[in-house]
């Protein structure tokens, strides 16, 4: 009895695609609307979407414009216990609902508050769901700190991979030796030294990292996105993220119109500071009004993308591969299990093999010859790199598309019924489990994070002994000294 269980489980194991992400790929795909069940769309075929926190630590010490964060969410302590017992509720939904494993971000505030050991703790729970955890923040930390989350009281780490998201640009306030930054460059030290801490990381306790840079763009700084994609491309960050301005969280910060500011713009500028095209349209997440991207190899200053539209071989690998081979699980697997796995899905499939050979041979021939990549890498030169650009919605188009979805009602509106299907594409969901359901980020930033601050503020209401005492939020474990992060006003 005991082996033929063993068996069943090695069997499951080694499946190259799980039966329960199956069912919720499958269960994706029906729900989306028609207008993106193209022959790209990822979602529903490939990956169920990202998954983000809410609730958990609702509270910054920078000031930028514009935030996202409602006017009550800074008047919210940071709880460690709160956090953990938030993330472990979300997370646990998350995997009953969505299947085995996805990319989630901890966010809802400036993560580097959380005492370290908390940081930590709220990561390993969300592996223990099956999630891929990325820390999001703005970068303003020490290194003490970050050794603080990665090793255990006995100087072990606590992960073998970590992910952070670090957002840098000039509309942010408060920064650590940048207060007021007058433009993108002055914020160039701050951002390779934040990438250098992970390198460090690497070489002195062997923990790889994945890094995000994310940058807000609005008509002040549109202009700057090319010198910015320049710099940042020679650093050590895996993934540029540019996010033009909408029109959510606190309207006292909202400075400028932005309007003004549109995908096609930004796109132009990442390919003009990047020197070439970067073609896009061979993947889609979700509603392509709401995001673009694409990823590729950089060879030593050359981009080599791994899927371009244009050419009619690579999206006939990419059709194999999705519909043979999409939502395999490839993270956080054993590689004895990991390679037993593949080798079942290319049995299933040995068509394949050549049209996939075929897509390497090309990308080999993109970066300019084996011989070049290897130069690259011998140069420490040759690595991935992923262009998006994420276009959220205003919460006055939110709310009231929302409200008629809840009641099953298409908006005769265009604008309206827009945003309806963008809401219905998204391909960021976040958790409710005291309703049974998760919902679009841009709903939670709309329409719910504004009441569930308030509800917040009477759970954590500040802490001090008078309204001009600093209320110690964070108390960070081992290296890290206590920050404060501001009065104590609610």
């Amino acid at each position: 009895m005991i082996a033929a269980r063993s068996l069943r489980a090695f069997e499951l194991a080694t499946r190259p695609i799980h039966p329960h992400s199956r069912i919720v790929l499958d269960r994706r795909w029906a729900d989306l609307p028609e207008h993106v069940k193209t022959d790209n769309q990822l979602l529903g075929r490939c990956a169920i979407g990202c998954e983000g926190t809410h609730g958990v630590f609702p509270k910054c010490d920078l000031t930028c414009s514009p935030c996202y964060h409602s006017a009550d969410a800074n008047k919210v302590r940071v709880d460690g216990e709160h956090t953990l017992s938030e993330v472990h509720e979300q997370m646990e939904f998350l995997h009953q609902v969505r299947g085995p494993r996805a990319h989630a971000q901890l966010i809802g505030g400036e993560v580097s508050l959380l005492p370290a050991k908390d940081h930590a703790e709220a990561l390993l729970t969300m592996r223990k769901f099956g999630r891929e955890p990325m820390s999001m923040t703005h970068g303003d930390f020490s290194y003490d700190y970050l050794l603080d989350v990665v090793l255990d009281e006995n100087g072990q780490p606590r992960f073998t991979k970590v992910s952070f998201a670090a957002h840098f640009d000039s509309l942010m306030r408060g920064r650590r030796g940048a207060v007021r930054p007058r433009n993108e460059a002055e914020l160039n030290p701050f951002r390779e030294t934040f990438a250098r801490m992970f390198v460090d990381l690497k070489k002195q306790h062997g923990v790889s990292s994945y890094l995000a840079h994310n940058m807000t763009v609005t008509p002040s700084n549109v202009g700057e996105v090319a010198s910015v994609t320049r710099d940042v491309l020679e650093m050590p960050y895996n993934m540029m993220s540019f996010q033009p301005a909408a029109f959510i969280g606190d309207d006292r910060r909202w400075k400028e119109d932005f309007t003004e500011v549109t995908m096609d713009a930004v796109w132009d500028k990442i390919e003009e500071g990047a020197g070439h095209r970067i073609p896009w349209k061979a993947t889609q997440f979700g509603d392509p009004r709401c995001n673009r991207s694409t990823v590729g190899m950089r060879v030593d200053g050359r981009f080599a993308v791994l899927l371009d539209a244009d050419d009619p071989r690579d999206i006939a690998a990419r059709d194999r591969f999705l519909d043979h081979f999409g939502g395999m699980i490839f993270g956080d697997v054993p590689k004895h299990i990991l390679t037993i796995k593949i080798i079942r899905a290319i049995a299933g499939h040995p068509g394949d093999i050549p049209p996939l050979i075929g897509l390497a041979r090309r990308v080999v021939k993109r970066a300019g010859g084996a011989g070049a990549m290897i130069r690259a890498a011998r140069a420490g030169k040759l690595g991935f790199k992923t262009f998006v650009v994420h276009n959220f919605m205003d919460a006055a188009e939110v709310a009231p598309a929302w409200a008629l979805l809840e009641q099953g009602i298409t908006s005769d509106d265009p604008k309206i019924k827009e945003t309806q299907e963008r809401l219905g594409s998204c391909m960021y969901a976040m958790s409710h489990p005291e309703d049974g359901r998760t919902v679009p980020a841009c709903t939670q930033h709309s329409v719910l994070d504004p009441i569930e601050n308030i509800g917040l503020r009477e759970l954590l209401p500040l802490i001090g002994r008078s309204a001009a005492d600093p209320a110690i939020v964070s108390r960070p474990d081992g290296l890290t000294a206590v920050r404060s992060t501001g009065k104590a006003s609610q």
